[in-house]
């Protein structure tokens, strides 16, 4: 069986159409997402298509990939761009037959269309200069690729635009079988200057870091064709819809039945460290550092993995999505990791999470976490703690545009005490901590989000 693993950036428009197609292949067991932090709908949409989704812990393609292939449990992997409405019907079979039939470990497309700028005047240039046995690719640059898991992971995959060159280089190196399957006819999206000019400067870089003794001795034309290329900023512009009202939820014992890091430290061994952090650290920045040095050595895999463990409140997603049908904005706030919040604001649906940054390497947590600046205090900030959710609510009323008074927050511990209290509405969920349950404006009493209906309804 084949999992077909799709790295996703802003492809609301196109991913659903990729995503049914490989789903006709009756060779296709699981279609997995992984979502670059996308600022459109393509995680919504690839959900109600059936898809499983996962935020990638780290941006870039490369890293997108390399995550795929940790929660893909078939040995054959497809890799497909999001982008691309005209695959053939049959794109799976033609892509894994050399896998399945074993002449092959490693499958690269080829398709009609004029070949791109960055292709012929860079690629190719400099695969001729230091890998002429890879010069009979026409298309060295193609995204569509397929392999198997064994070797696919063997791979240090770029994070950037270097990726699709560098999987071939090193395959070739690693002395694999490699395959060209004609796929026909595709059309994707023109790529701009700016893109093409820091695809220029990556793919140059990933083929000329592989050819390094020829490179030295061949330094006078390798520095000249990278002084050909400019590095661009890459800027992602977000269009905001203008919803007006927004709801905000804590995540452990609030939209989850416990805590992940108390779960975390019981499943990955690390309960009495835990204790030690908690009970001696009187700040939350220096507990939050911390305890983020437990999670070293641990892949986004194992993190997910203890999540899953945690049940989510029965309607949680029912609710979710009543919400957002009647225009509301649903998202997280959280003192957790982002690699998590963002697991269950795919899960549910949501628009988006913010959360401490947990560090991954190679998808492993390194140990360090970044703390977003908007978590700070600052002089703007109406509670007095160093650290506090009620700043990042400012941050989202002035990000969305939408005034704090139509913002209800909902959480369950001292951490959210201030955020319920800056919201237009503020509601303690499921709570026994009596200073919460003081300054909400309600109390929801029973483990489910069905009486926030009624409340938002009444409004």
């Amino acid at each position: 069986m084949v999992t077909v693993i799709i790295p996703a950036l802003n492809e609301a428009e196109t991913i659903s159409a990729v995503i049914r197609l490989v789903k006709r292949s009756p060779t296709v067991s699981e279609v997995i997402v992984v979502d670059d932090k996308s600022h459109d709908n393509t995680v919504s949409v690839a959900r109600d298509e059936g898809a499983t989704v996962y935020t990638s812990t780290t941006l870039g393609k490369g890293a997108s990939m390399r995550e795929g292939m940790l929660f893909a449990r078939n040995e054959y992997l497809l890799f497909l761009d999001a982008d691309i409405t005209t695959y053939p019907a049959d794109i799976v079979e033609l892509m894994t037959a050399p896998l399945v039939n074993d002449t092959a470990d490693f499958v690269k497309s080829v398709f009609t269309r004029q070949a791109g700028r960055v292709t012929e005047l860079v690629a190719k240039p400099l695969l001729r200069l230091l890998f002429p046995e890879l010069a009979r690719f026409s298309q060295p640059l193609s995204g569509m690729v397929a392999g198997k898991k064994s070797l696919m992971q063997s791979l240090e995959l770029e994070n950037d635009y270097g990726v699709d060159i560098g999987m071939l280089i090193d395959t070739h190196l690693k002395g694999a079988r490699i395959a060209e399957v004609n796929i026909g006819y595709i059309e994707n999206r023109m790529q701009s200057w700016e893109q093409l000019s820091k695809m220029s400067l990556e793919v140059s870089r990933a083929i000329i870091s592989r050819g390094e003794p020829l490179q030295k001795r061949e330094g006078d034309t390798l520095r000249k064709v990278s002084a050909l290329t400019t590095q661009m900023e890459y800027a992602l512009r977000e269009n905001r819809k203008g919803l007006s009202r927004m709801v905000i939820f804590d995540m452990d014992n609030t939209l989850l039945k416990g805590s992940f890091i108390t779960t975390a430290s019981q499943i990955l061994g690390f309960e009495e460290e835990l204790i030690n952090i908690v009970t001696h650290n009187d700040t939350a920045i220096m507990r939050t550092k911390l305890i983020a040095t437990l999670m070293k050595g641990h892949s986004v895999k194992e993190v997910l993995d203890v999540a899953e463990t945690i049940p989510l409140v029965e309607d949680a997603l029912d609710v979710v999505t009543e919400l957002k049908k009647n225009g509301f904005i649903c998202g997280i706030i959280s003192d957790s990791y982002d690699v998590v919040t963002n697991h269950i604001k795919n899960k549910l649906g949501m628009d988006f999470s913010v959360a401490n940054e947990l560090e991954f390497s190679r998808s492993v947590a390194t140990g360090e976490v970044k703390i977003p600046s908007y978590y700070l205090r600052t002089k703007q900030s109406r509670c007095s703690h160093e650290y506090c959710k009620s700043n990042v609510i400012r941050q989202l009323s002035a990000s969305y545009d939408i005034n704090i008074s139509n913002i209800t927050a909902i959480g369950d511990s001292d951490n959210d005490i201030c955020m319920v209290r800056e919201c237009g509405t503020g509601i303690s969920f499921y709570s026994q901590n009596k200073y919460l349950n003081l300054v909400a404006d309600h109390l929801i009493t029973v483990r489910s989000f069905s009486p926030l209906l009624e409340i938002l309804g009444g409004k």
